[in-house]
């Protein structure tokens, strides 16, 4: 028997497959012990992993020099993150669904858009038993254009290191080869990050500066290939 797939189609495809062979690595670490950050929440309340797409909607985020957005790209790998999540049996929700912040419909000015939009995602986080926020973000360093690679940074709440740790190393081995990196602390000046009461980690997926990379990270596939090591790392976190 002949099977005639259209020219259109072979995209999807492909990114099938590769969403499939992702989907397999996370699924052979799956039966590891959560971290301290997965422990019950409030009242005995199951762990709820909040994937949060940074930026949105006027808020772009960092601009690479062909014109690439952050804020598509994190939507891109957040969306894989939490479907490769669901599959293996994590709870979880994200903070949006499509290319737009969630300010409160009175801001007026980008400013306003901008702050009201991080006080909801904090307000969000705050409000859920359980949770742990793992935000999906791009780096950019336009003064160092060669420095690549994907790192983790953690908040100060228990379990949150550890948990970086364990996405930082399924990263190092996926995508960072020769370019290798530790997780760190996340700074201060992180809003989201500092004002949340839950454990959180930042992933920063790669360098909208370096020409190359952005390469890759406008590619479904590498995209794919990203969020299953993320969605590894988070399901072989171990107790420590």
């Amino acid at each position: 028997m002949i099977i005639l797939i259209r020219k259109r189609h072979v995209a999807y495809v492909v990114l099938l497959c590769c969403f499939v062979a992702g989907l397999s690595a996370v699924l052979w670490h799956g039966n590891a012990a959560f971290t301290a950050a997965f422990a019950p929440g409030e009242e005995g309340a199951s762990p709820v992993v909040v994937v949060d797409a940074g930026h949105g909607g006027e808020d772009g985020g960092a601009v690479a020099a062909d014109g690439t957005v952050e804020s598509g790209l994190n939507l891109a790998i957040a969306r894989r993150v939490r479907d490769l999540l669901t599959f293996a049996g994590v709870p979880t929700t994200v903070t949006r669904e499509g290319d737009a912040a969630i300010y409160d419909p009175g801001s007026a000015t980008l400013r306003e858009k901008k702050v009201s939009d991080l006080h909801n995602r904090v307000a969000l986080v705050n409000e859920l038993p359980g949770a742990v926020l793992l935000s999906i973000h791009q780096n950019s360093l336009p003064s160092s254009p060669s420095t690549r690679g994907a790192q983790v940074f953690w908040n100060r709440q228990e379990g949150a290191e550890e948990l970086a740790s364990s996405i930082q190393e399924s990263l190092n081995g996926a995508v960072n080869a020769g370019h290798e990196k530790k997780a760190a602390q996340v700074p201060s000046s992180v809003y989201l990050m500092k004002e949340i009461t839950a454990p959180g980690v930042l992933v920063e997926c790669g360098f909208l500066s370096n020409a190359a990379e952005t390469e890759q990270l406008k590619d479904p596939a590498y995209q794919t290939k990203l969020a299953a090591a993320i969605a590894a790392g988070v399901l072989n976190s171990e107790k420590r």
